[in-house]
């Protein structure tokens, strides 16, 4: 990925397209000067923190916000018509979206995405913008420094990072254009869950670029999964500035199935992480490809991701 230039030109596979395509990127005067300027360097503590992104959260959350909707749909040309709400959005945006941030976390409409059934074959948990490997070593240098995307880097407990070790690892990026909701890849149940705290910076790649443990250092929510195919898998939500909440949906002491929400996130981009069992899955060739080559793979909501092997 060539983000030498600027943070608007990021280059990524769309699967479902099947050509390259340059990313819209959200706010990115605000990123290059927040990661990639000696004053923003100097005051980036002030908006990489859980309470600006509280507040700014807090704004989303306004009848006024509204407003901002109908431009960001249109800026970003935003498929309104795939979501819930969105068939009324033409005629009145009052009557379609309340606030800003019950845009962000819209649904798919019923039948818009379809999971991947074969029991091989792992969905894709979120429509984002993914990299993966089959196995994590410290001389990786994308999207980040290897170093920083150990086991235990990423889980915090090195008990628990143990299981992962020497395993696959994918990492699914979620702009602030993209569906916000997150989903589990297969059936089977929650055996552990906690919380890590951390800072808010951003996931851009321009950020990751330039601050290479930002995926270790941010706001993290882990949860332990035993699945029916795919053995154990560590499945960690990571904040992001701007990200006013990582919402749980799902219990955590019911079982889920392929498909089912498991939550999302309020305002801003953020980060989906899993981990593997060595030897139970791998990630899609052209996921592993394209990841090679230092470019992300935009892949739909339920399609294959990964491979159990």
């Amino acid at each position: 990925m060539d983000t030498s230039q600027n943070s608007s030109s990021i280059r990524f596979w769309h699967r479902a397209n099947n050509k390259i395509e340059i990313e819209q990127v959200y706010g990115d005067r605000f990123i290059s000067f927040l990661y990639d300027s000696s004053l923003g360097k100097l005051t980036g503590k002030v908006f990489a923190n859980k309470s600006f992104s509280q507040l700014y959260g807090y704004f989303q959350d306004q009848p006024t916000s509204h407003k901002k909707v109908r431009p960001f749909i249109e800026k970003f040309n935003i498929p309104i018509h795939e979501y819930e709400g969105g068939s009324r959005f033409s005629a009145s945006v009052e009557d379609s979206y309340k606030t800003f941030n019950e845009f962000f976390i819209r649904k798919f409409k019923p039948g818009q995405r379809a999971f991947v059934k074969e029991n091989h074959r792992m969905p894709a948990f979120a429509e984002a913008r993914y990299v993966g490997f089959k196995t994590i070593t410290e001389d990786l240098t994308f999207p980040v420094k290897g170093k920083h995307l150990t086991a235990t880097g990423m889980l915090g407990k090195s008990e628990t990072a143990k299981i992962f070790e020497g395993g696959p690892l994918m990492v699914a990026r979620l702009c602030p254009v993209d569906y916000h909701r997150y989903h589990y890849p297969d059936d089977g149940r929650v055996i552990e869950h906690y919380s890590i705290h951390g800072e808010y910076d951003s996931v851009n790649p321009l950020a990751l670029k330039l601050k290479s443990d930002i995926l270790i250092a941010n706001e993290r929510q882990v949860s332990i999964l035993q699945t029916k195919n795919f053995g154990k898998i560590a499945y960690v939500e990571v904040g992001a500035i701007c990200v006013g909440k990582i919402v749980q949906s799902h219990p955590w002491d019911q079982d889920f199935y392929r498909g089912d929400e498991k939550g999302y996130f309020l305002f801003g981009g953020s980060t989906v992480v899993i981990l593997g069992e060595k030897g139970a899955w791998a990630p899609s060739q052209d996921v592993l490809d394209n990841t090679a080559q230092g470019i992300e793979t935009y892949i739909k909501l339920g399609d294959e991701v990964a491979l159990k092997i």
